[in-house]
Formats: C-alpha cells, sequence, structure tokens
C-alpha cells in the first residue's frame, strides 16, 4: 500500500494548491534519466491504485484515511472519522465536499498536482518541473516544484528502485 503524506491544506483541497511550474535548469545524469524513464512507464501502465494516506497540517495534527485512483483522471479520498471530509475527483474538476457543514468546493484539476498522479502520459524525464532526482540503492525520490493562482508548493514522489512502484507522495503547500 501507497502512504502518502499531505499537508492539510493540500489535501483539503485535494492539493488544489498547485499546477506545476517550470522548474529552475536542472542537469540530470544519464542514470536518473534512465530511472525517470522507467518509473514514467511503470507509472503510466498503472490504471487503479488504492492504499491509506496520512495528513498533517501546519501544526502537526494528523488526519487520515484511504484513497482510491482510477486513472486517467479520477480520485477519491475518503478521511476516517471523525474528519467529514471526502475529495473526488472526475476528470476535469475536484470537488471537496464536507458532510459536517454541507459544504462543496469545485476546483479545476488542471490546477492541481493530482493531475500528475492522474494523467496517463506522465514524461518525467523530459519534465521541466523535475527540480531534484535522487537515486539510492532501494528507493528513487523525484521533486516536482508547483504553483498555480491558488497557491505554490512541491510535490515529492518516492519509487521502489527496483520495481519503480509509486511507494509514497508528499504535497507540500506554502504553509
Amino acid at each position: 500500500m501507497a502512504v502518502s503524506h499531505l499537508t492539510r491544506r493540500a489535501v483539503l483541497a485535494a492539493g488544489l494548491a498547485a499546477a506545476i511550474l517550470p522548474g529552475a535548469a536542472f542537469a540530470i545524469t544519464d542514470e536518473e534519466r534512465g530511472v525517470l524513464v522507467e518509473i514514467s512507464r511503470t507509472l503510466s501502465g498503472v490504471k487503479t491504485m488504492n492504499g491509506e494516506f496520512v495528513q498533517f497540517d501546519p501544526n502537526g495534527a494528523q488526519r487520515q484515511g484511504k484513497f482510491y485512483i482510477a486513472r486517467p483522471g479520477r480520485v477519491r479520498f475518503q478521511y476516517a472519522p471523525p474528519t467529514t471530509i471526502s475529495v473526488i475527483a472526475d476528470g476535469k474538476s475536484v470537488l471537496v465536499y464536507d458532510k459536517k457543514l454541507q459544504t462543496y468546493d469545485l476546483w479545476p484539476l488542471s490546477q492541481t498536482p493530482l493531475r500528475l498522479l492522474l494523467d496517463s502520459g506522465l514524461d518525467l524525464a523530459r519534465s521541466n518541473r523535475v527540480t531534484r532526482v535522487s537515486v539510492a540503492a532501494d528507493l528513487v525520490e523525484v521533486e516536482l516544484q508547483d504553483e498555480t493562482r491558488f497557491s505554490a508548493g512541491t510535490l515529492n514522489l518516492v519509487f521502489d528502485r527496483k520495481t519503480y512502484e509509486l511507494r509514497q507522495w508528499t504535497v507540500t503547500d506554502q504553509q
């Protein structure tokens, strides 16, 4: 199961905080480029994914729940009680529903970092959004920078070095 660590604002807005900015010039090695090609190929082949997530807000408070992804475009974050929030993307929009308050917020999926995870054509080796690649014996970490009119932050993706499966992601916003 993948575990994601998401800041409060990023998850509550379903990562509405960011679309990816072109990163600063970042030179990658041939090894890193090869790893990014394999990661992109593996991730593009994944049609469904589910797991548990843990969210940390700026004060360190934790919320958790389950996520379900159906690529391209669809995701659901279902928080465990007592949190009453659900986050749902349908391929075009992201809906943040608060059952307790009976409120809905709707955001364009294109303005969130979720679109990267939900896009079936992700190519990290050619992306100018990649700002750091760290290849270790067992893990690969890829950092992407994001910013939209809503907010700014980073998206860190952690992959298994041998299978290139996504193991964790972290969205960090301005808070």
